[in-house]
């Protein structure tokens, strides 16, 4: 892992970490949430969900005060990443980093 996304990691575990449900969010979920952030798709794709749904539904039970300060209309790892003051390894090269819908416009439209 390079030093950059292992800085991101930690700063996304910790802000995690900082709002995690019990133990075994903070000490399981919020590691394996941090890391899959780092990956190039969607969060919850990354993290094997079918839906988006899904993963607020997931997000809700592990870290219930994060997710109840998440706008709507926000993907969640664009939240996280936004909440840290980065940028996320995926996002850097998409066109739509302010708003962040172009990608749920084209999910809608294909």
């Amino acid at each position: 892992m390079i030093e950059e996304h292992h800085t991101m990691y930690e700063e996304v575990k910790a802000l995690l970490i900082s709002h995690a449900a019990d133990s075994y969010a903070s000490d399981t979920i919020a590691p394996m949430v941090a890391l899959k952030s780092l990956e190039m798709n969607h969060l919850y794709e990354d993290l094997g969900m079918k839906s988006r749904t899904e993963m607020g539904k997931f997000m809700t039970q592990h870290f219930p005060t994060l997710a109840a300060n998440k706008p709507k209309d926000k993907l969640w790892k664009k939240y996280l990443y936004d909440l840290i003051g980065r940028v996320a390894p995926a996002c850097a090269t998409c066109d739509d980093q302010v708003t962040c819908f172009a990608c749920i416009l084209k999910e809608l439209n294909a």
